[in-house]
């Protein structure tokens, strides 16, 4: 009890950062996402749909955008480390452009065999997996990072 009352300013803002994660993805529908539709279906066997290349392309970035900012937020909370949110920051920038090439190279270079790699490209373009993947290892690093200190 003594250590929730101890961070329980980290815990609020935690939960409400991971709340708005929740809102990005409760209203997915109103991004523009024609593969959306594409993917809750049978889709190992149908052709791309039709697209707005642009209009798509802004609808992921700003997804992304507010997934990686609101991650980058909880990182800040949980860390109390300008650099490693600075850090992660960029981890997302850069993860973002290989992730936005890959996805326009599979839809316009690619036939449907791939279909299977778009989802799962798409898929970390449109929700916050780098999170999952940003806070063990961060936890893990700091804590190495302590052990390394302590000796």
């Amino acid at each position: 009890m003594q250590k929730f009352l101890k961070y329980k300013k980290e815990i609020v803002l935690s939960v409400l950062l991971v709340f708005l994660l929740a809102l990005v993805r409760l209203f997915e529908e109103d991004f523009y996402d024609p593969f959306m539709d594409y993917f809750r279906s049978d889709y190992l066997k149908m052709p791309f749909p039709e697209y707005d290349s642009l209009k798509l392309f802004f609808s992921l970035f700003l997804r992304y955008a507010l997934n990686s900012l609101i991650s980058i937020a909880i990182i800040q909370v949980l860390f109390k480390d300008f650099g490693l949110s600075k850090f992660a920051a960029i981890l997302y920038l850069a993860f973002f452009f290989i992730l936005i090439v890959a996805f326009f190279s599979i839809l316009n270079f690619s036939d449907q065999e791939n279909n299977l790699l778009l989802f799962y490209v798409r898929r970390f373009l449109i929700q916050p997996l780098f999170l999952l993947l940003f806070v063990p290892a961060f936890f893990y690093q700091n804590k190495i990072s302590k052990k390394n200190n302590n000796s």
